[in-house]
């Protein structure tokens, strides 16, 4: 949730105001409850990614609500009480009924634009592929033949791949020509 969206205090929901105060940092502007003191810290949201080797591929999946023919990383949002290891083996079971053999850290990653850190993992896996609603589609890569994204999961597919002795090659992008 961006600052902008926060909008009313969530214990006596005044109207939150952006305050400036004094923190272990130095003096820092938040949005601030200037009835109660409440402070929005607006911290990223953990999410954890894989890239799921299966079979000797990689697995993308493509997400219902997503336009054209994306395809990308497993990904879903850490819940309480897991570790990453235990929530990434959750997501990978939930969305793609695969279980997991190994799970190594890949790197961790900003997604400013979202507000996330991405905690990525290599995941060794097995089993029958039967996707979760929310996914339509999947499709299995070799190593060298996967197209990489330039933002947050397309960057740990990319880290992955160089430690793997590939050089990930990126999806270019285009930006719609001015009439």
């Amino acid at each position: 949730m961006t600052a902008t969206a926060f909008r009313f205090c969530p214990q006596c929901a005044t109207p939150l105001e952006m305050i400036s105060q004094m923190e272990d940092g130095g003096d820092k502007e938040r949005l601030r409850c200037p009835a109660c003191n409440f402070t929005h810290w607006n911290n990223p949201t953990p999410v954890l990614a894989a890239v799921i080797e299966y079979q000797g591929q990689i697995l993308l999946a493509r997400n219902a609500a997503w336009p054209g023919k994306m395809y990308a990383l497993i990904t879903g949002f850490m819940e309480a009480g897991e570790t990453p290891q235990e929530g990434i083996r959750r997501e990978i079971r939930e969305e793609t009924s695969l279980s997991t053999d190994a799970l190594a850290l890949i790197g961790v990653y900003d997604f400013q634009r979202m507000n996330q850190i991405i905690i990525a993992y290599h995941a060794q896996c097995h089993g029958d592929v039967r996707l979760s609603p929310e996914l339509v589609d999947y499709r299995l890569f070799k190593p060298d033949a996967v197209k990489c994204w330039p933002a947050g999961t397309g960057y740990a597919l990319a880290d992955w791949l160089t430690s793997r002795g590939h050089t990930p090659s990126f999806v270019e992008f285009h930006k719609p020509q001015a009439a």
